[in-house]
């Protein structure tokens, strides 16, 4: 199954080491490939570095694309970790 979200970056500092560790974490026993897409660059959002290159600041909009078994409940987790501002 593979979904697609937009979400916005409400940190204050958008995503540093913190939220990019918070995002590995949750994402370390998927089973789906998921990936960011922002400003036309596409990364693996598995990979720290990857998630800090990506260099979204607060307010970006970055689309988040699961694909794989778990992908809605990974979405979500997602969705509800940059509402909370991953606990900042």
């Amino acid at each position: 199954m593979k979904l697609v979200c937009k979400i916005r970056v409400k940190n204050d500092l958008g995503l540093h080491i913190r939220p990019a560790t918070a995002i590995v974490k949750l994402l370390q026993n998927c089973n789906c490939d998921v990936t960011f897409t922002h400003k036309k660059e596409v990364i693996n959002a598995k990979s720290i570095l990857n998630i800090l290159m990506l260099a979204a600041k607060q307010n970006s909009q970055i689309t988040i694309t699961a694909d794989g078994e778990d992908a809605e409940q990974i979405i979500n987790k997602l969705q509800n970790a940059f509402e909370n501002r991953f606990g900042e």
